[in-house]
């Protein structure tokens, strides 16, 4: 059987966690890592590529890597990766996965014996593991905290919002530009703007389905046809996504969009307030209860006005209330992009970035932003080159001449504070008095106790020098469960000490989340919506955090890179920072 694009990119992943458990240098294990990610990201089949001569325009594929896939696709198998196997058993690789277990402490674990994940549960079990070099009690159950996390993130199918969206608007994009279609959505999850997704379900309006199907089941991206019929039809990528496509008459748009659009307890919910007016609602029409002609609709809007709502919008379509709301008219003008003139969170060269100060102002100033805070990492974030103190007195020296070039947009000289495990933070206050803005994050000790980490987070909500809380829980959507904190003690200091927290708009982070950027709204906590960019192409993933904010409820009075500059320049001087 042939293999797909997924599976030959999780071969090179696995290549590369191989070469680390053996102690490579990073660069090679980067090599098979970056092949990876470029593979995984392929809207081409791999082999359409090498059959037209082009592996090596794949982006980090050279000679010697195009003969590795050259061989997969020839033969199914790379014998490298066999010898590899020989060598580093498969379960010392799944023990990696774990939260807590980098190669080191794998390769200490394998040469003790143990090469299952299963036997690593044992062991830690038995208190087995705690004599062993750097471990202890509190390492051990650190380890088990790790396996359980790591066999739900296996258990978990669901893929990145970030991943599926540019797949499912590149699709609908060449669906839109066929002559027969009138109109066309994505629908299901991926309009709510949920973290995560299932499948992507796509929705056009058409009179005539066949030419829509036929297209769609021949798309390049098409790895296999799940199904083809009149007027639904499934594919599967070559990345491993699952996309469905309905097409339906436009007389029927508004019940289809809405019963596709879910949630499933918002449609049960609508429905219920249907059968209490004497209607049945499903995806086709509103039918009377006791007889009578079915009730088509061809938008939203009119069926939401039919049965007394105010129009939903789709991200707060969760039960959360929002049908209360709309029958009161009551629905909040929530947060759009349009409405953020400023990015709070940025990353240069200086520390891990891609570009220059300048240059991610200018691409700041392209995207429409009026001022933004370069925060790159502070000293002891050592794998992202952290800033020393000189380093950040010299930095502020260059912030200031290019914030003087391109007045009247503004460059703010800030920086992202590392929490330490000990929870003293980074810099002392004499140097944060000289900065800006200071963004303070939790990136270590995040699977510490709860009482523990809280207080690590709360000295930082506490100090006054501190204005921003970047990524409260640390979380990594299907990689890194969030850190445990007690929010109620959160929300309470920062609510004390009028800080803002961030919703993060990294699709890998997306944290804060949507419920609880809610709840910090609502007690009246400012909310921040960065992109936490450390490129140009970072910066666009500002819609992600724009649709959290809008599953939370969020108005632009929430949120305070919504603020002029006059305004926030106030703020920052009543914190101290004139």
């Amino acid at each position: 059987m042939a293999l797909t694009n997924r599976e030959i990119a999780d071969l090179f992943d696995t290549i590369a966690d191989m070469l680390q458990i053996k102690g490579e240098i990073i660069h090679r294990v980067m090599a098979y890592r970056n092949v990876a990610g470029a593979v995984r990201e392929l809207p081409r089949d791999l082999r359409a590529i090498a059959a037209d001569g082009e592996l090596e325009t794949i982006p980090f594929v050279g000679k010697i890597i195009a003969e590795k896939l050259t061989e997969l696709l020839e033969t199914g198998q790379l014998e490298f990766y066999n010898r590899l196997a020989e060598e580093v058993p498969p379960g010392v690789v799944e023990i990696l996965h774990v939260n807590g277990v980098g190669p080191k402490k794998a390769k200490q674990f394998w040469d003790a014996g143990i090469t299952t994940l299963a036997a690593l549960e044992t062991a830690a079990t038995e208190g087995k593991l705690r004599d062993m070099a750097g471990m202890g009690a509190k390492s051990e159950a650190k380890i088990l905290e790790g396996i359980e996390s790591y066999k739900r993130r296996a258990a978990n199918t669901r893929i990145r919002l970030g991943d599926a969206l540019p797949t499912a608007e590149s699709i609908l994009s060449r669906l839109m530009a066929l002559p027969s279609v009138l109109k066309g959505e994505i629908a299901g999850s991926i309009r709510r703007g949920k973290p995560t997704i299932g499948d992507v379900d796509l929705l056009v309006a058409s009179y005539d389905a066949k030419p829509i199907m036929d297209t769609f089941v021949t798309l390049p991206e098409v790895s296999r046809v799940l199904g083809h019929g009149d007027t639904k039809s499934s594919i599967e990528t070559h990345s491993g996504l699952q996309v469905d496509l309905r097409v339906l008459a436009p007389e029927r748009w508004g019940t289809a969009i809405q019963y596709f659009g879910g949630s499933q307890a918002h449609n049960i919910h609508t429905r219920e307030l249907a059968l209490q007016q004497g209607y049945s609602l499903n995806e086709h029409a509103l039918t009377p209860v006791n007889g009578g002609d079915p009730l088509l609709f061809d938008s939203e809007e009119a069926l939401y006005e039919f049965l007394g709502l105010q129009w939903v919008p789709p991200e707060i379509r969760e039960d959360w209330g929002e049908i209360e709301a709309a029958q009161a008219k009551k629905i909040p003008t929530l947060i759009t992009i349009n409405d953020i003139r400023a990015d709070l969170h940025m990353h240069t060269t200086w520390s891990d970035g891609k570009l220059s100060i300048r240059e991610m102002a200018e691409a700041a100033i392209k995207r429409g932003r009026e001022y933004i805070c370069i925060t790159d990492h502070s000293k002891n974030a050592t794998i992202a080159n952290g800033l020393s103190v000189e380093r950040l007195l010299a930095q502020r020296e260059e912030i200031r001449r290019v914030d003087a070039e391109l007045r009247p947009f503004r460059v703010f000289h800030g920086v992202e504070l590392e929490i330490k495990a000990d929870g003293d933070l980074d810099y002392p206050d004499d140097v944060l008095a000289e900065l800006d803005f200071v963004v303070a994050s939790l990136h270590v000790g995040l699977r510490q106790p709860r009482e523990q980490v809280t207080a690590r987070l709360l000295n930082a909500i506490r100090n006054p020098h501190v204005d921003l809380i970047g990524h409260p829980r640390g979380q990594l959507v299907n990689e890194r469960d969030p850190a445990d904190l007690d929010m109620d003690a959160v929300f309470a200091a920062a609510k004390e000490s009028g800080i803002a927290l961030e919703i993060n708009a990294n699709p890998h982070r997306l944290d804060l989340e949507a419920s609880l950027a809610r709840r910090a709204a609502e007690l009246g906590i400012w909310i921040a919506i960065d992109t936490d960019a450390h490129s140009e192409a970072d910066m666009d993933n500002l819609r992600y955090g724009i649709t959290t904010g809008r599953r939370a409820w969020l108005t632009a009075a929430n949120v305070i890179n919504t603020w002029p500059l006059a305004t926030f320049e106030q703020w920052i001087a009543g914190r101290g920072k004139a």
